[in-house]
């Protein structure tokens, strides 16, 4: 029996994320400086860690509910509504999920069928497109240009969506720009999307982390709120990647479709990682401030490094990354990549694994110490100096 014939297509031809050959590349080398992870280097603040082990002290390790224990979800309508302004029904309009990527999973399997088309902006974070074609829906990229500050623009959209669009995802923060929209950006697109039979997944896992206003969500526009399903988590923001704890907050119809993909393939979120939640939502915004103020910090160093080495770079304003354009150098994206790597020990993510328009750019995260920052922007001028 020929086993690889019995893999499904749709499984087969998806691509490997086209990232993780470099976090191969870097386990073998010594003294090589990360900018390729999009993970906080802080460690969880101890009062969520603590919560966590008094769950486990308690023994609390048995299933919650499907979407969650109701006092977590109350907590995230309490941070939603304190944070966002925007109000949902704890029982039955929140889904507690296994990170913020099962909730996406999970919104767009519910709404698509074969065929069916997800508009994607890129440069966007590599899932969508994975989950899109699991899905068997059909990806249309729309690309963001630099010269838009990477924002989604109606004229943009006009063209990208057909009588088969289900979804469109908006993703701001965005990874892997650092773009932000603001109220007055999200005006033309609202008025285009609202008498749409589409529905939007609005990924804001970096809410918490805008450096200029306050992180507007389209779905605090009255006519998209039932239409779009918000996505967000706590591993940014709170530095929880691996407690695997996300949500989505949207309309109850759909949360409960998403609530029965949720029931057979997962039961329930970890019940240890849910009461850690709680305390983050309760008790840490002191921290979630610190964080960011450190963030951003670095953000303006990181930043000033690569015009300084003679890399155009726009300034991201969310999240935790710089996209510069490495286009004048003559090299690719992914050559520029691997040979900082191997000639200076220095890890970025080549910009065309995020969206083939994404190409002739490198991603670079600050979510690491400064003194790393301070030596890998010394040997990325060096490396591009010598080009």
């Amino acid at each position: 029996m020929n086993v690889g014939k019995m893999i499904a297509p749709h499984i087969r031809n998806v691509a490997p994320s086209g990232i993780r050959k470099y976090f191969d590349l870097i386990n073998e080398m010594k003294d090589a400086i990360s900018l390729g992870i999009g993970e906080p280097d802080f460690v969880t603040p101890w009062r969520i860690r603590e919560e966590g082990i008094y769950s486990l002290e308690k023994g609390y390790t048995h299933y919650s509910s499907n979407a969650g224990y109701i006092e977590l979800r109350r907590e995230i309508c309490n941070y939603m509504k304190r944070r966002c302004n925007l109000e949902y029904n704890a029982e039955s309009e929140v889904i507690v999920t296994v990170g913020g990527s099962e909730a996406i999973d999970l919104a767009i399997r519910t709404i698509v069928t074969r065929g069916d088309e997800v508009v994607i902006p890129e440069p966007s974070f590599v899932a969508y497109k994975g989950c899109t074609l699991f899905a068997g829906a059909v990806p249309v990229p729309i690309e963001l240009k630099a010269g838009d500050q990477f924002r989604l623009r109606r004229k943009d959209l006009e063209k990208a969506v057909t009588d088969k669009t289900k979804i469109v995802i908006i993703a701001y923060p965005n990874n892997p720009t650092g773009a932000i929209m603001n109220y007055e950006d999200y005006l033309e697109i609202v008025d285009f999307l609202k008498d749409k039979d589409i529905i939007i997944i609005s990924d804001e896992l970096y809410a918490e982390l805008t450096y200029t206003g306050k992180h507007v969500s389209i779905a605090n526009f009255e006519e998209m709120k039932d239409r779009t399903i918000v996505v967000n988590g706590f591993s940014k923001a709170f530095a929880m990647t691996g407690w695997r704890i996300g949500y989505a907050c949207g309309n109850k119809e759909i949360i409960g479709q998403m609530k029965k993909i949720h029931q057979y393939a997962i039961m329930c979120a970890p019940t240890t990682a849910q009461y850690a939640a709680m305390e983050a939502l309760r008790n840490c915004d002191d921290d979630v401030a610190e964080m960011v103020a450190e963030y951003n910090h670095r953000r303006r160093v990181v930043l000033d490094g690569f015009r300084k080495a003679g890399l155009d770079c726009f300034e991201p304003l969310g999240a935790f990354y710089v996209f510069p354009d490495i286009r004048k150098t003559g090299l690719s994206s992914d050559e520029f990549c691997e040979r900082l790597l191997l000639e200076e020990r220095v890890l970025a993510v080549p910009g065309s694994a995020f969206g083939d328009c994404g190409e002739g750019f490198i991603r670079a995260t600050y979510a690491t110490s400064m003194d790393n920052l301070i030596e890998a922007i010394r040997r990325n001028e060096r490396f591009v100096n010598k080009l």
